[in-house]
């Protein structure tokens, strides 16, 4: 009798405690996800940080673009950008690689508009600078070579066929092919004809974003603006067939 009188207390005293063993076994609470932090699945993650890295790029400009920033812009921890990108020049080579892919698409497209050679490099030339004005952020980081690692692979892809595409179009101005292993050993010539509309091109499109422009576009005639300037300067001086 006492021993069941033992046992009695003893199963009220436990009974007594359950509730506050319940209460420490519930499951935490999820932590709530601060305002604009946003879940991404493992291989969106690489692509997600890009496209922040990108908004960052044309709002802040350069010097704005950091790891931090472009974790913040994308709501993930500061060591996201570190994971996938190394360091801040692997995040902007592969920034640059992109910059360069969609430029190189705008080049082509641009030169399907027209079957003569030369319209058709005059078409690129404003589709070159037409990408720097939509772009400029991403045009500036592609050509400061200096922040940026050249070896890594889709970046050195990339920017190798913007050349050969500028060398292609130079080329076939001139009734000439400078494409494939025709390109890996060129003339004084044919150096200089490429230099020249390259320079043409990127120096016209450097001067009109840094605003350098704006003393000669305020005197032309009324009516017209860059286009005219720029299509001017390509009749007047786009590479010609030797001979021509």
């Amino acid at each position: 009798m006492a021993r069941t009188s033992r046992e009695t207390k003893t199963n009220r005293a436990a009974a007594k405690r359950r509730p506050a063993r319940a209460v420490a076994e519930r499951p935490a609470t999820r932590r709530r996800r601060p305002a604009g932090e946003t879940p991404y699945h493992h291989g969106d993650l690489h692509d997600a940080l890009l496209a922040a890295a990108e908004r960052v790029l044309e709002r802040d400009g350069l010097p704005g673009l950091t790891l931090r920033a472009v974790a913040r812009e994308a709501g993930v921890s500061h060591a996201a950008p570190t994971h996938h990108f190394g360091d801040l020049s692997g995040l902007l080579s592969e920034l640059a690689a992109i910059g360069f892919r969609r430029f190189n698409e705008a080049m082509a497209a641009a030169g399907k508009t027209d079957i003569h050679p030369l319209m058709k490099a005059m078409a690129r030339a404003k589709a070159y600078v037409a990408y720097a004005q939509a772009c400029p952020g991403m045009y500036g980081l592609m050509f400061r070579t200096e922040r940026l690692d050249m070896t890594r692979p889709s970046l050195h892809e990339a920017a190798t066929a913007s050349f050969e595409g500028l060398a292609n179009s130079v080329g076939a101005g001139r009734n000439e092919k400078l494409t494939g292993d025709a390109l890996e050993t060129i003339s004084l010539d044919q150096a200089a004809a490429i230099a020249r509309a390259w320079s043409l091109v990127h120096g016209f499109t450097t001067l009109l974003l840094d605003g350098r422009l704006k003393d000669i576009l305020h005197r032309l005639p009324e009516g017209t603006g860059v286009d005219q300037l720029l299509d001017a300067m390509l009749r007047s001086t786009v590479s010609r067939p030797p001979g021509v």
